[in-house]
């Protein structure tokens, strides 16, 4: 029975995506040493966790903020897949 619901990879990546947006639009790529975007979508419950370790400065954006920002962001790309 096919249904309209987006599969589990489908919201993996689209979280996904949205969490790397968030941190590629406050940082260069090259200035971002590390960071790392973890989805888990099981039985309806999405998990985000964001790790970014980018320069730290006056006129640097806080990383911890932009972690937090791209985790937000991906939960709600993923609502508005469901609500699409």
């Amino acid at each position: 029975m096919p249904t309209d619901e987006p599969t589990d990879e489908t919201v993996v990546q689209t979280a996904s995506d949205a969490a790397e947006g968030v941190i590629f639009s406050q940082y260069k790529q090259s200035d971002v040493r590390d960071y790392d975007v973890t989805v888990i979508f099981e039985d309806g419950v999405l998990e985000v966790d964001v790790y970014l370790n980018a320069p730290e400065g006056e006129d640097e954006p806080d990383p911890e903020q932009v972690a937090d920002d791209a985790a937000l962001a991906a939960r709600h790309a993923v609502d508005e897949l469901f609500e699409g």
